[in-house]
């Protein structure tokens, strides 16, 4: 804890809107940490993970709107259906892909009205409640905002009718403005205009050559047990997100080589064998937007840290 102290108030010096924080067997629990980072800073914001399905949706308010009130409005909620059938096993979960989507659907709307300030009863597939509701509401109007990432028709769906903010992860520059273009379009369907992130791994040194040289050096020392066990990992997922980021690399060492100079996203192997507990978002100028533009084609990664810029339009 020491550490996140230390890492948190950085950020927040620093000027950084947000962080990340994670949930997963590999990760401390989200809602704790939080709880214990807010009181130590001033501005930062707290993406918390929530995985519908580990808890009813009444709980989740009610946490979301106690957090909210103790970080004087500085939550943010980052919705996570999970892509892993074998961790999810290990939480009591053993639903198909479609179905935990279809209880991400029911979740959400429970949630959501619950933090509008509804009393709510609601008899779905998944989720059942009569009387629910928030005594104490939230700072934010609302409540805190929802960001959800996820590639598949279902992920999609649910991002159009229900999510504040749409997260993909940094694919080449025409599959993620395709991708974003599907989002929007179906969210004007349903008279909804989302904003847009998206996740990049970042090598900063003082030039190019130097960054290029860093991320060479950070992929030599992926050893093929470890390309091996990652690929374990990632072929018993059912996520449509991380199958599209596989078919970038082709499973090779080549093919991740050629992936990050084209992509600007490396070490995708190296990262699932760590824990990464943290993101940061720093809030930056509006010319920022054309910089990560820019990333998106030519940088580079590094598996200890992902930043992306606060949303303030639309980035693609």
């Amino acid at each position: 804890m020491p550490y996140l102290q230390q890492v948190a108030i950085a950020a927040d010096n620093l000027g950084y809107y947000g962080v990340l924080i994670p949930t997963g067997k590999s990760c401390e629990d989200s809602w704790l940490v939080a709880s214990a980072l807010a009181p130590i800073t001033k501005r930062l914001r707290y993406l918390v993970a929530v995985r519908p399905g580990l808890q009813p949706p009444s709980l989740a308010a009610r946490m979301a709107a106690t957090l909210d009130r103790l970080s004087e409005g500085r939550l943010l909620i980052n919705v996570v259906t999970g892509g892993d059938p074998v961790e999810n096993k290990g939480d009591g979960i053993f639903l198909s892909h479609a179905e935990r989507y279809q209880v991400t659907r029911e979740f959400l709307e429970v949630y959501s009205r619950l933090l509008k300030g509804e009393k709510v009863d609601f008899d779905g597939e998944h989720i059942r409640v009569e009387g629910a509701e928030v005594l104490f509401p939230p700072v934010q109007e609302n409540g805190p905002p929802l960001y959800f990432g996820g590639s598949s028709e279902e992920a999609i769906d649910v991002a159009a009718n229900q999510i504040d903010t749409y997260l993909t992860w940094g694919e080449p520059v025409e599959q993620v403005a395709e991708k974003l273009a599907v989002v929007r379009q179906r969210a004007e369907a349903q008279g909804r205009k989302l904003t847009f992130g998206i996740r990049l791994h970042v090598i900063v040194r003082e030039t190019e050559e130097e960054a290029w040289a860093a991320a060479d050096r950070l992929i030599s020392h992926l050893d093929d047990d470890t390309i091996a066990a990652a690929q374990k990992i990632f072929a018993r997922m059912d996520s449509t997100g991380q199958a599209r980021m596989s078919a970038l690399h082709g499973g090779s060492r080549e093919g991740l080589s050629d992936w990050v100079r084209t992509c600007g996203q490396a070490l995708a192997w190296y990262a699932a064998a760590q824990a990464q507990r943290w993101s940061a978002t720093r809030n930056r100028w509006p010319s920022a937007s054309a910089s990560i533009r820019r990333w998106a084609s030519k940088t580079s990664s590094f598996p200890a840290i992902r930043i992306w810029k606060k949303p303030t339009s639309s980035p693609i």
